[in-house]
């Protein structure tokens, strides 16, 4: 039996930008993603019980042209942490995660919207 090698396969923003959130959540000094205007909405939809709502791909955008990746992340800083070791740590675990679904990543930038407990 031979394999099919027609057709493309194509990945949504949507998808890249969830396993954007869920690589840069799980860095040590990341407090929240998103900046102070996606917060505030998010705070809001939280105490109607619409805490699912925009948690998904909040504080990430991403642009797609064939398998080639751009993210960016907007984040914010636990106090206390050097901002270039986070954010840092931020574009490897992006990188590596994107990356282990056969994207490229052509680049992370990590935009520091605010510093907690300051």
């Amino acid at each position: 039996m031979s394999e099919a090698t027609n057709g493309t396969t194509t990945v949504s923003s949507e998808v890249v930008e969830k396993i954007t959130v869920a690589a840069a959540r799980a860095v040590p000094g990341v407090a929240d993603l998103g900046g102070d205007v996606a917060r505030f909405f998010n705070s809001v939809l939280d105490k109607v019980g619409l805490d699912e709502v925009g948690d998904a791909s909040r504080g990430v955008s991403a642009k797609i042209s064939n398998n080639n990746v751009t993210v960016s992340v907007v984040l914010v800083l636990e106090a206390g942490r050097v901002v270039a070791e986070v954010t840092g740590e931020v574009q490897r675990k992006v990188t590596e995660a994107l990356t282990g679904y056969g994207l490229n990543v052509v680049a992370v930038n990590v935009n520091v919207d605010d510093i907690t407990g300051v």
